[in-house]
């Protein structure tokens, strides 16, 4: 097994959120992203925060066998710029 290259990861989780925000699903992707702009964050940040997130929530499905949960993921959106703790 190798280890993934962190730059791929990156990208992926990037490409993935691009893809939520232009598909407006979920919608709060979009919202959230608008919000911290809106706040005041640096865009670069934004796309950090939003991919910390996703990461967080991929690594509790991996962690702990579960299907994806869209509450879990839209309530640790709703509470950026605080970030999500994995358990």
């Amino acid at each position: 097994m190798s280890i993934p290259d962190p730059e791929g990861v990156r990208a992926a989780l990037l490409e993935a959120i691009q893809n939520q925000i232009a598909a407006n699903n979920p919608p709060e992707t979009k919202e959230t992203f608008n919000r911290l702009i809106a706040g005041g964050f640096a865009e670069e940040d934004v796309w950090r925060l939003l991919s910390a997130v996703l990461a967080v929530e991929l690594a509790t499905i991996l962690r702990e066998g579960r299907p994806f949960s869209l509450d879990a993921y839209v309530k640790a959106l709703k509470a950026l710029p605080d970030l999500p703790l994995e358990e």
